[in-house]
């Protein structure tokens, strides 16, 4: 069924996603971890955990940044690199009306997989195979068109410096939102990211990485480009525009059930403020309502509140009209 709410942006322009698409498969081990790690072994592990619970998701981040754009009736356009396993990923791209003409498919490679097993005590043991992420760089900005925003989110390393310099030569304005990603590239390269981005989001984690590697404060930082947003999970978001530091609060969500793609779900309502021309607070607070209202379902595109439910929760936590 696709997902066709009005849009409510002021530019009626495309969002370019850079970054992943990639399935989950999420397993549960019914024990703990540490019952079947004996610390004076580890130099000669071989364990294996028998798990009767499994499921797979459709996630990467630019997948679950387009599906909560797509929601918000945003205009999400995704660019990315998918294996010869991709079929049911791309059938499901258009069946939610996501287009896949900038989704290039790399023959002899997987698409990127997580496998993820968690533990009783919520504790993970995950493995990532990056597999045709790798090609990311074979896809270029100026193959998108009528781009009024953009987005590098995580994905391969060549094709993230890559696109930012295309995004910047192309005038077109892009958050740098570098995630789990961020670990691949030093100070240098986090300072160019920064000199050629508009707007850059990271969560505390990757915020303190990021002024370990660039040798500069959250405010030193936040002088390069128009905002820096350091998303703080339970305790909500801060921003830094114009000199000035926002707190935005979290929403309490519903359900606690699965943080996967909360992050990313933040992301596509700072992207549906900005086009829309909203003030930072506004952007912001309608960024957090999305993270919260993920965490109650599992899976990073399952999820699907209707524009009443956006706007009564909206309404709800804030007090003001969203629409």
């Amino acid at each position: 069924m696709v997902i066709a709410y009005t849009s409510f942006t002021h530019k009626k322009m495309n969002t370019l996603i850079c970054g992943s698409i990639a399935y989950d498969t999420i397993m549960v081990f019914n024990d703990r971890f540490k019952n079947h790690l004996l610390p004076d072994q580890l130099h000669i592990l071989n364990v294996s955990f028998l798990v009767p619970e499994m499921r797979r998701e459709f996630g990467g981040c630019a997948g679950n940044i387009a599906y909560n754009l797509k929601l918000l009736g945003g205009k999400p356009l995704i660019m990315a690199s998918v294996g010869q396993d991709s079929s049911s990923y791309l059938k499901r791209m258009d069946e939610l009306g996501l287009p896949t003409r900038h989704v290039r498919e790399i023959p002899n490679s997987f698409t990127a997989q997580a496998f993820i097993t968690t533990d009783l005590d919520d504790n993970q043991i995950t493995a990532f195979h990056p597999g045709a992420m790798n090609f990311s760089h074979l896809n270029h900005i100026a193959d998108a068109t009528d781009v009024g925003l953009g987005i590098i989110s995580p994905d391969g390393r060549d094709g993230m410096l890559q696109h930012a310099r295309e995004f910047h030569a192309a005038g077109i304005p892009f958050i740098f939102d570098p995630g789990q990603g961020l670990p691949m590239f030093d100070g240098a390269d986090l300072t160019t990211f920064l000199e050629l981005a508009d707007y850059c989001t990271v969560n505390d984690y990757e915020a303190k990485l990021l002024t370990e590697r660039t040798g500069k404060s959250l405010e030193e930082l936040a002088g390069n480009v128009r905002a820096l947003i350091v998303t703080l999970g339970s305790e909500g978001s801060h921003i830094y525009a114009d000199s000035d530091r926002i707190v935005i609060p979290s929403v309490k969500p519903t359900a606690l059930v699965d943080p996967t793609g909360c992050g990313d779900a933040y992301r596509a309502g700072l992207l549906f403020g900005i086009s829309a021309g909203w003030s930072w607070r506004k952007t912001g607070q309608l960024a957090s309502l999305l993270g919260s209202l993920k965490i109650a379902e599992r899976g990073g595109q399952n999820h699907a509140p209707t524009r009443d439910d956006l706007a009564n929760s909206f309404r709800a936590a804030f007090g003001d009209a969203l629409w």
